[in-house]
């Protein structure tokens, strides 16, 4: 008798099997060997059940306020300085963000009443903190910003946005920097579990959040003590021909913040209360999106407010900046701030330099040769010959021309000395050594190169020449209006 034969067809099976197996370890190592970058993006999770507070962010006894701030420094220290108002007429703590990247968060445009949504901003802000942790490049906006007397004056109280979210979602925001693959995917869901709170991502939770997800297109905040005005129609509407072309239908009305988010509010018992931006500009006789005035308030009010129409730099960039006028320029100077490059600038570099060769040429009618002039611009230095930068450097008999980079000495060694005095209003420190040195070690020194320009720029006794609608020149003037640095240099 033959032998039964084994049939034929089992033989392909075999290396079909090695297949999947092989390909099942790559991808496993695949996952695990990059787990920085497998963090998981808030922006591309859909959660299917709803997130809930935990019992230690329940029983704190404070309530606290956080916003999304976006685009360059300038817009998120005008939110900054919002965010203070906010939460001195609250009374809530102000949840302190890091510095964005210029470009990292962008809001559209309230004019138009195209803007991101207040859930989707917050939850970009989100995405964006957690890489610059992993990238070691996170530093609060309190350690630029100098708000120590606001904070021992008891007007303001304030938390680090790290120490905050590891007491409200008992997790450090330093384990995005986790590298240990049994620690990686529970660190990834807790991460993206808080994220998702503080976005605001299901909306509000009773005692827990409270999403503020009205936006320029339909709110100016307001606040008088009697609730005046509360509801009114704002004096800036979108026009007929933009509601025609963008079949929009929005209202803008005047809310009182105290009414309407204070004591007796839907949003009184929340721990959080979360907005979008808070960014505001005065546009056809109205504010775009805050409009908090001085008149008819308290003496506390009016001290904050007062106090925060300037909060100056940290002391370390005051320093640098007043040191690069005393010892480098050595002299009389004007500060020309010309922004060339960016967004709608780069269209108007003619008229951006006619300001400036308008206030020379009234320089050389009063004084002496040659004018000392400290440039402060985005065009690379290369790309100043056939400019009006290049026939300033070519007439060294007429100007004489200073600038900083930011690998100079003077601006590296004021970023050392920043980071040991940690200005950071950070509450956890002995906590957040240990996670940092564990996880996210080697921090990056900042970028201090805008802040000391914006210092030289308020020492300069023969007057500045900003770029119109930069509000980088707009915080360079209230430095001269407000703290007469220029005097002081």
């Amino acid at each position: 008798m033959l032998s039964k034969r084994k049939p034929l067809y089992r033989f392909p099976f075999i290396p079909v099997s090695v297949l999947v197996i092989c390909l099942s370890f790559l991808l496993l190592f695949y996952y695990y060997a990059k787990p920085s970058a497998q963090i998981s993006r808030l922006s591309n999770i859909s959660t299917s059940h709803t997130p809930q507070c935990s019992s230690q962010a329940l029983t704190l006894g404070e309530k606290f306020m956080w916003y999304a701030p976006h685009s360059g420094f300038s817009n998120q220290l005008s939110e900054f300085k919002n965010a203070i108002l906010m939460v001195g007429i609250l009374n809530r703590t102000l949840v302190v963000p890091p510095i964005l990247d210029h470009h990292a968060i962008a809001l559209g445009s309230c004019p138009k009443f195209r803007v991101v949504d207040p859930k989707d901003i917050r939850i970009s802000v989100w995405d964006h903190v957690i890489e610059l942790v992993q990238s070691r490049r996170y530093i609060s906006i309190a350690e630029i910003i100098d708000i120590t007397s606001l904070v021992s004056s008891s007007l303001v109280r304030v938390i680090d946005l790290r120490d905050f979210v590891s007491i409200w979602c008992g997790i450090s925001l330093d384990l995005a920097c986790v590298a240990d693959t049994k620690l990686h995917s529970p660190v990834s869901k807790s991460l993206n579990q808080c994220g998702s709170l503080l976005a605001g991502l299901h909306g509000s939770i009773e005692k827990c959040i409270y999403a503020v997800n009205e936006d320029c297109r339909t709110t100016v905040w307001t606040y008088n003590e009697d609730g005046h005005g509360d509801g009114m129609l704002d004096s800036f509407q979108p026009d007929e021909k933009l509601k025609q072309k963008k079949k929009i239908s929005y209202v803008r009305r005047r809310k009182d913040v105290f009414k309407t988010l204070g004591p007796g509010s839907e949003a009184e018992s929340a721990s959080l209360l979360a907005f979008g931006t808070l960014f505001s500009a005065t546009y056809k006789g109205s504010e775009l999106y805050v409009d908090i005035r001085e008149s008819n308030q308290n003496q506390r009010f009016l001290s904050l407010k007062e106090k925060t129409k300037l909060l100056s730099f940290v002391p370390e960039i005051l320093i640098a900046g007043k040191e690069f006028a005393k010892q480098t320029i050595r002299a009389p100077f004007l500060c020309a701030q010309l922004r060339l490059l960016d967004g709608q600038f780069k269209n108007h570099q003619k008229a951006t330099f006619q300001g400036l060769r308008q206030k020379l040429e009234s320089l050389r009618k009063e004084g002496p040769l040659p004018i000392h002039i400290f440039i402060m611009t985005d065009l690379p230095g290369d790309n100043w010959t056939n400019t009006y930068l290049g026939d300033l450097v070519s007439e060294n008999h007429k100007y004489k021309l200073y600038f900083l980079k930011a690998n100079d000495k003077l601006i590296k060694r004021a970023a050392i000395k920043l980071m040991t005095a940690g200005h950071g209003q950070r509450f956890l420190s002995n906590s957040y050594s240990v996670i940092g040195n564990k996880y996210c070690s080697s921090q990056r020194l900042p970028d201090l190169l805008l802040y000391v320009e914006q210092t030289v720029c308020s020492c300069a006794s023969l007057g500045f020449v900003g770029t119109p609608g930069s509000t980088i020149a707009e915080n360079i003037e209230l430095m001269r209006k407000f703290s007469s640095s220029s005097q002081k240099c």
